[in-house]
């Protein structure tokens, strides 16, 4: 007999059949049992996971099986009892005055009914639940598969919590991915891309495979594929409500996790409560204690399309989180600081340049804490392990001299951290110490050279990092170390400079560029076996503040954005005390002559860089210059004891007299009195900035 079309399609659907080998173990068990140990399976998902396909493998096994299979699907029923009734008896090809339930009853063998897209058939949930299946036989197995799971009333009835299976189905694990891709004869070199996009999700390895199988691609870039990224969503989103639901789930899928508080601050909202009830409801959002996420997939393409569609609002939104998370930053501490870090470094996911050296789906709020005495012997073993005996005896020479800046991350369930940091005070260390160690002291005599150190300024090396067994390679311990690091740049008062040493700096290289880090001319050195580099950041000339503003800016664009070290030393403005006095002198004497101004070494200072942005004008500099001025002569009047001296500077420099003379006599004062009081001022006013230059703020 000739093959009917139905059996070639149920064959090419078998072929392209990948993974889900526990689902169909569960369900061939159930079917086979003489007894099953529930009577209903519900299988729920988002969009797209797999469901239907599922189901399809389910009734190919119950016909294998000889268990009569019949199947609905929500989409194409009205959910009243008389409808769903009407369909049932039409898969059972019954007369129009047939009862179905009656039918069910009077089969003798076993049977499987399959609903697809329960979620349609939400309206007359609870009479299936509590009409239909109690009159339905024993022995039928009735199979839900829909974007939500059991309601609330499957869930607390006595008898049907011991009758009912949930089942969850997740994506595709990477090798039954990989298997899928194979069928569908997408190349081996495109793989791993593919992979990362899809994170195994069933619908979109099945688009991509199309796209391959439509085009000649030389390389997989989801954001060339805007029809893809649309398939995609109308899958995973059926129905948005109204724009403010838009603008929700845009946020959702930008930030690292959303909460009702965050929601209200980036849609500009006194109350977000219902948008976000709406955003947790939803089949591909997860809740957690501190919030909700999108999963992989939707994240991906909601992004994808946003930034495709939209790149202005996709910069505002990021705008508006970052506006949140730092406005906190400086409010918190400890682990809730570290977690904002987290947050506020989870913007910078959908940058290309960055997003290669970052382990995004990390969740802990660990913080790498000081080591105990007891725990350096395990630390030394860590490093030679990992970097050789010369490395672990230059390591064991610095824990000895500065043990507070030893840090590991404790694992409960091995006596080893899980990562270590070692972050070392140079400007506090011994000479001989530094000149054992060459990341140390080519370091040091590169600040030397460069940009000397001035009193009081701290700069921090941090000299070893790793994780117990992935060492600098991308992982959740590697990235927890970076934050940690981040934090210690924001936290630690009179900070000028820091170094990071790193093995295989070449592979680092882009990323530390990206957070304005440059590799230090001839500090590379050899150890072991690897080849290490060392990378700068001098805080003087971008400050925190500066530093911030300038990550804000890379945030969002698409292109690398390299850093350039400085050529010389004329390059760096780092005054010294001295220096610092007479140039605010100098600025004094030309504060109401902007054009004077412009060449005053105080524009390139860390008291302006603060103040400004990296690519501010000229004049914006000039103006951030005298703002600075203004504000710490004006901080004078709050002293009774120091309002002479702001009343002389006042006429003398900010609104100024024509001579010395008659500002003495505005003030009613003898000359002489007069300049003592102005150079009163003026040292006061010298000692303020120069506590903004070296400390910030």
């Amino acid at each position: 007999m000739a093959m009917r079309m139905a059996e070639r399609l149920r064959a090419a659907r078998w072929r392209q059949f990948v993974g889900r080998t526990a689902e169909l173990a569960t369900f061939a068990q159930v079917i086979a049992s003489p007894e099953p140990p529930f009577v209903v399976l519900h299988i729920h998902g988002p969009g797209g996971v797999g469901k239907s396909t599922l189901l399809k493998a389910f009734a190919q096994q119950s016909e294998q099986n000889g268990v009569r299979t019949l199947s609905l699907d929500g989409r194409e029923i009205e959910p009243t009892p008389e409808a769903f009734l009407g369909a049932l008896r039409h898969a059972m090809a019954l007369d129009v005055g047939a009862t179905p339930l009656d039918a069910l009853l009077a089969y003798a063998g076993r049977q499987v009914l399959l609903i697809d897209t329960y979620e349609q058939l939400g309206p007359i949930d609870g009479w299936l639940r509590d009409v239909f299946m109690p009159q339905a036989p024993a022995g039928l197995l009735v199979v839900l598969a829909g974007r939500e799971g059991p309601t609330l009333g499957w869930r607390t009835d006595l008898g049907w919590q011991g009758l009912l299976r949930s089942l969850p189905l997740r994506n595709l694990s990477p090798d039954e991915a990989r298997a899928y891709l194979g069928i569908r004869d997408v190349p081996p070199e495109h793989q791993q891309p593919v992979l990362n996009f899809t994170h195994g999700h069933p619908l979109a390895l099945s688009l991509v495979a199309d796209l391959f199988a439509q085009r000649s691609l030389t390389r997989f870039e989801p954001e060339q594929s805007p029809d893809m990224i649309r398939s995609l969503l109308a899958h995973l989103v059926q129905r948005v409500p109204g724009p403010a639901h838009r603008v929700a789930l845009e946020v959702c899928a930008l930030v690292r996790l959303t909460s009702e508080a965050l929601l209200a601050h980036t849609l500009e909202l006194p109350d977000a409560h219902e948008l976000f009830d709406w955003l947790r409801g939803l089949s591909f959002v997860e809740t957690t204690p501190r919030g909700i996420f999108p999963h992989d997939l939707a994240r991906e393409a909601l992004a994808l399309d946003l930034r495709w569609r939209n790149p202005e609002w996709y910069a505002e939104l990021h705008r508006r989180a970052r506006a949140y998370y730092t406005a906190r930053l400086g409010q918190s501490h400890g682990a809730e600081q570290q977690r904002l870090l987290m947050d506020l470094i989870y913007l910078h996911r959908d940058n290309p340049v960055v997003r290669p050296f970052y382990e995004w789906q990390m969740s802990g709020t660990s913080l790498p804490e000081p080591a105990h005495p007891e725990e350096h012997e395990a630390i030394l073993a860590l490093i030679e392990r990992h970097e050789g005996p010369t490395s672990a005896a230059i390591a064991a020479r610095w824990i000895g001299e500065q043990p507070a800046g030893v840090l590991v991350l404790r694992d409960p369930e091995h006596p080893e951290p899980a990562g270590l940091l070692i972050q070392l005070m140079l400007h506090a260390a011994d000479p001989q110490t530094i000149a054992a160690d060459p990341a140390a002291h080519a370091a040091w005599e590169h600040l030397q050279r460069t940009a000397p150190l001035r009193s009081g300024e701290a700069v921090v090396m941090f000299r070893f990092w790793m994780a117990r067994e992935t060492y600098q390679a991308v992982s959740a311990v590697q990235s927890t170390l970076f934050v940690a690091i981040v934090r210690h740049y924001l936290i630690t008062p009179a900070l000028a400079y820091t170094c990071f040493v790193c093995a295989n700096p070449d592979f680092w290289a882009p990323g530390l560029a990206y957070a304005d880090l440059y590799r230090l001319p001839g500090g590379d050195f050899q150890s072991g076996q690897y080849r290490f580099g060392i990378f700068g950041h001098d805080w003087r000339v971008t400050p925190p503040a500066a530093w911030l503003a300038l990550l804000a800016e890379r945030e969002t664009a698409s292109g690398i954005q390299a850093v350039t070290p400085p050529p010389a030393q004329a390059a760096l403005v780092v005054l010294s005390a001295d220096e610092f006095a007479t140039a605010v002198r100098q600025a004094l004497q030309e504060y109401v002559r902007p054009d004077a101004l412009r060449s005053s070494p105080l524009l390139r200072s860390r008291l302006v860089a603060e103040r400004t942005s990296p690519t501010a004008t000229p004049a914006e500099r000039v103006a951030a210059l005298q703002s600075a001025i203004r504000e710490a002569a004006t901080a004078l009047q709050a002293s009774p004891r120091d309002l002479k001296a702001y009343r002389a500077l006042h006429h003398t420099y900010l609104q100024p007299a024509a001579t010395q003379e008659q500002a003495a006599e505005l003030l009613d004062l003898p000359f002489s009195t007069y300049r003592r009081h102005l150079k009163s001022g003026i040292g006061q006013l010298i000692e303020l900035l120069w506590l903004q230059e070296t400390e910030g703020g």
